[in-house]
């Protein structure tokens, strides 16, 4: 028979046990490496990256350490010879073609214009007519002075008769001093009109010499600005003409401050500095002048310096306000080691060049430069005429690194040798 027991009855009796749970996977974390473990793989990677680096590098002069120079196979490459020479000193500059004299002729007189002596685009010369204006008002002009000259003429001849008679009858007491002193008088006063007469006929005829309007230089004629039946007087703005002197011309052009101390001892000894003038692409040579002077000071705004050059033009090939690329020769050094630009190279210790040894290999040997054009470079130290330099192909250079010049025959032997029967072993 079954008997319910009250748990209550049941106090100091042995606790139920509780049902078993089946065991769940721990979370946590599984454990890490530690730090110094990290830090030796990182170590590892960052050396391996180093060398592989220091493999694929172009060679520098401070880098050279190849353990196995015999591992990279022979690069191609081409090589130039370095030799003696002379390297000129130039300075480069943008200028502007600036003509020694430019004219607006205008009239001195006012007038109708009569007639023009040029034609637009015309070449004239100094003294040639330009423009002819009405003369016959200033004809008249001076007719009218040259008649009152004339008057003035016959007073004073006719006041210095009276003044020889006045003295002669002052000397026989015949007549008072005081009118043989106002004779006197007269005579100057009639001697001072003749003057102003004379003044009046050299300005009536200077008026009239204007009146043919003369070439003040030789040059080029402009587009005509005033049309013929025009009244032109010496207040109009604009001219009849402008005419342009080409020949010789000058070109101007700008350099910094800082070429002043290479420029001002050689004009101040009186050096003949030569200047060609490029075209605005700086490919073809215009014409051929010398440096006249430079500015008397330094403009403020831009730290630059203008320059004066001239040209003979008879060509004219330079024309007025055209855009030049100016070159001017200050110096020229001679006899120094020339070497191809492209061979120079820049390291951390500065520049450098390959050296070519025998054909077959390359040396980095460092040098000091000096000046420079477009194509070459001065060698001041560590380069004899006669050595080759690699001009091309330095990527993948090193120290010692094996090289095949472009061009050479390459060595026959080995696998291609044996291939080839001997000729003592040749069949007859």
């Amino acid at each position: 028979m079954n008997e319910t027991v009250d748990p209550a009855t049941t106090r100091g009796a042995e606790p139920t046990k509780a049902p078993v749970q089946p065991r769940v996977p721990s979370l946590r974390p599984r454990r890490r490496w530690p730090r110094w473990a990290a830090a030796m793989v990182l170590a590892f990677v960052a050396v391996v990256a180093f060398e592989l680096w220091e493999q694929l590098a172009p060679g520098t002069v401070d880098a050279p350490k190849a353990a196995d120079k015999t591992a990279l196979p022979p690069q191609t490459i081409r090589a130039a010879d370095a030799e003696r020479g002379d390297m000129p000193i130039t300075i480069d500059a943008l200028g502007a073609v600036t003509p020694l004299a430019t004219i607006t002729v205008k009239t001195q007189v006012s007038g109708q214009l009569m007639s023009v002596g040029f034609q637009e685009g015309q070449f004239v010369k100094t003294g040639d007519v330009i423009a002819q204006i009405d003369p016959r008002p200033y004809e008249a002009a001076l007719a009218q002075v040259q008649a009152q000259f004339a008057k003035d003429s016959a007073t004073y001849l006719q006041a210095q008769a009276n003044l020889a008679r006045f003295q002669t009858l002052s000397k026989q007491d015949s007549i008072a001093r005081q009118q043989v002193d106002d004779q006197a008088f007269l005579v100057a006063q009639t001697k001072a009109a003749i003057g102003v007469d004379q003044a009046l006929i050299d300005t009536a005829r200077l008026n009239l010499g204007y009146t043919r309007i003369l070439s003040p230089i030789s040059g080029r004629v402009g587009l005509r600005l005033v049309d013929v039946g025009n009244y032109v007087q010496p207040s109009d703005a604009t001219g009849l003409v402008v005419i342009t002197q080409l020949d010789p011309i000058t070109v101007v052009f700008t350099t910094p401050e800082d070429n002043l101390p290479r420029i001002a001892p050689r004009v101040a000894t009186g050096a003949k500095l030569p200047v060609t003038a490029f075209d605005r692409a700086n490919v073809k040579a215009l014409a051929t002048g010398e440096l006249t002077t430079y500015d008397n000071q330094i403009d403020a705004t831009t730290g630059t310096l203008k320059l004066r050059a001239t040209f003979l033009n008879p060509d004219h090939t330079l024309f007025p306000n055209q855009f030049v690329n100016a070159r001017l020769l200050v110096d020229t050094q001679k006899n120094v080691v020339l070497a191809p630009n492209a061979a120079v190279q820049i390291g951390q210790s500065g520049p450098f060049v390959y050296v070519v040894k025998d054909g077959k290999s390359v040396e980095v040997r460092k040098v000091s430069t000096g000046a420079a054009d477009a194509q070459r470079t001065v060698i001041e130290t560590g380069l004899k005429p006669g050595e080759s330099v690699v001009i091309d192909g330095v990527d993948r250079l090193r120290d010692g690194a094996a090289i095949r010049l472009v061009g050479a025959r390459p060595e026959t032997g080995g696998a291609d040798s044996a291939r080839k029967p001997r000729r003592d072993q040749a069949s007859p």
